[in-house]
């Protein structure tokens, strides 16, 4: 059974950084494309980033852009989200996934992806 696990979420001040990060067990994603997506009460959930099997190619939504950096550990079966100069419109509960295939931003932003995560809840306060 494929299980992503994220942590790293908590409160922040406006203008603070946080690390999420995403353990994949049960199989092998090292070849995986994996992202970041997030959800705001009230809204729906929404892509925020993603990442490549081999960490060649990277995407971001533009709110995010200069401020996120996503990464990967393929010998850790870890993916990270690197969140700086946060703001009270970064809060959400943020979902780790990953997906079988790799496409073009477009589809990967809006296509279902396979595995998902639990979640951890970011808060930005201002």
């Amino acid at each position: 059974q494929a299980q992503l696990v994220e942590s790293g979420g908590g409160l922040v001040q406006t203008g603070g950084s946080l690390r999420l990060s995403c353990v994949a067990s049960g199989r092998t994603f090292t070849s995986l494309p994996m992202g970041w997506f997030r959800q705001a009460p009230g809204k729906e959930r929404e892509f925020v980033a993603a990442i490549s099997g081999r960490g060649s190619t990277k995407y971001y939504r533009d709110a995010v852009k200069g401020r996120f950096t996503i990464s990967r550990d393929n010998a850790k079966n870890t993916v990270y989200l690197q969140m700086n100069s946060l703001k009270p419109d970064d809060t959400a509960r943020y979902f780790c996934a990953a997906r079988n295939t790799w496409s073009t931003i477009i589809v990967v932003a809006s296509s279902p992806w396979n595995y998902w995560g639990q979640g951890t809840q970011v808060t930005v306060s201002s």
